[in-house]
């Protein structure tokens, strides 16, 4: 009973952090927007898809190169001050302008500044669990939000459908996420959301967080705590059947991109879509909604998987189920098909 009470527990957990990132983006999206942080001039141009694609690519590359170099503060400095930049993002258009400075000929908001700070410095001087996961969910609400208003619905899908079988080759096929998640997960940085199975659990304690899990983790997929390198069929190793279930673990770890890149796709419907809204001062129409839906489905096969120790790419099913309940609210909303598709 205590086994299936830690694993529920997990599972609300997740799924509770992966609704504040989609609400949190769907609230950030008209801010966003009147703020002027749309990232490109066209939104509705397909190659801003595979710019981005590409830079996914090459920015994994440079992360593959740091950790081959053991070089990895590079790393977590950058992802820390990456951190404070989506958080000063955010902070910007949901603080009030209480102190403001001109730096620049601009204003500064020394308020939202000063909570970014703080945001990065808890980062860099006490990453427990709890300071992971809160960080990971404001920059994946500004990342989402951002994102979601800068592509329209075809690059959206594209972007999506992308990432999909780009992540489900490099954690089946090549394996260099796997490589990538190990050589990360002890710095200690938002790339991932830390899901404890018991409140005594201690990001900062667990020197030992590969072998925790069972196994290597993936920072972009759920993991159960074990590579999903026997994927294609091959019969699982002595060491691979003993590997505990999640119930029975101290934790185990999903990627933050796992949460990020199907909300792209919620925020872009809201915003995009040609449909009505369903909440007044909220960005939800249909579409976003059955997003929404789709992506926490997604999740929930994701982590049944999961729970049977396995560690699985995230986005196939994440990625996936946030294209299928937009497509399924689009027309469920009077969209033609074509409109939905973004053509």
């Amino acid at each position: 009973m205590e086994t299936r009470t830690r694993a529920f527990a997990a599972l609300g957990l997740t799924v509770g952090m992966f609704l504040l990132v989609q609400l949190g983006a769907l609230a950030l999206v008209e801010p966003f927007q009147q703020a002027g942080y749309q990232q490109v001039e066209n939104p509705s141009d397909p190659t801003n898809s595979l710019v981005y694609v590409g830079a996914v690519l090459v920015l994994t590359g440079v992360m593959l190169l740091i950790i081959k170099f053991d070089v990895q503060w590079l790393l977590r400095g950058a992802l820390i001050f990456t951190s404070g930049l989506l958080s000063w993002y955010v902070f910007s258009v949901v603080v009030p302008d209480w102190v403001v400075v001109e730096a620049g000929g601009a204003p500064l908001n020394v308020v939202a500044l000063a909570a970014a700070g703080v945001v990065a410095l808890a980062l860099a001087v006490h990453p427990e669990w709890y300071v992971i996961d809160a960080a990971g969910v404001l920059m994946g609400a500004g990342a989402a939000g951002l994102f979601g208003i800068s592509f329209g619905l075809l690059p959206a899908i594209l972007l999506l459908t992308v990432l999909a079988v780009y992540d489900a080759i490099s954690v089946y096929g090549t394996e260099h996420m796997l490589t990538l998640a190990s050589g990360v997960m002890d710095l200690k940085i938002p790339v991932i959301l830390v899901i404890p199975m018991s409140l005594s659990y201690s990001f900062l304690d667990d020197e030992g967080m590969a072998d925790d899990a069972g196994g290597e983790p993936d920072a972009s997929a759920a993991d159960g705590g074990e590579p999903a390198a026997d994927a294609d069929g091959t019969p699982e190793t002595d060491a691979e059947a003993e590997r505990p279930e999640m119930g029975e673990r101290d934790v185990f770890f999903i990627g933050l991109g796992d949460a990020v890149m199907p909300t792209v796709m919620v925020a872009s419907a809201a915003f995009f879509a040609p449909a009505e809204p369903l909440v007044s001062g909220l960005a939800l129409n249909l579409p976003a909604l059955t997003s929404m839906i789709g992506t926490i489905a997604g999740l929930l096969v994701l982590l049944w998987m999961v729970m049977k120790g396995r560690a699985h790419a995230g986005l196939p099913l994440l990625n996936g189920g946030a294209i299928g309940g937009y497509l399924v609210g689009a027309l469920a909303s009077g969209m033609t098909l074509v409109q939905a598709l973004g053509l």
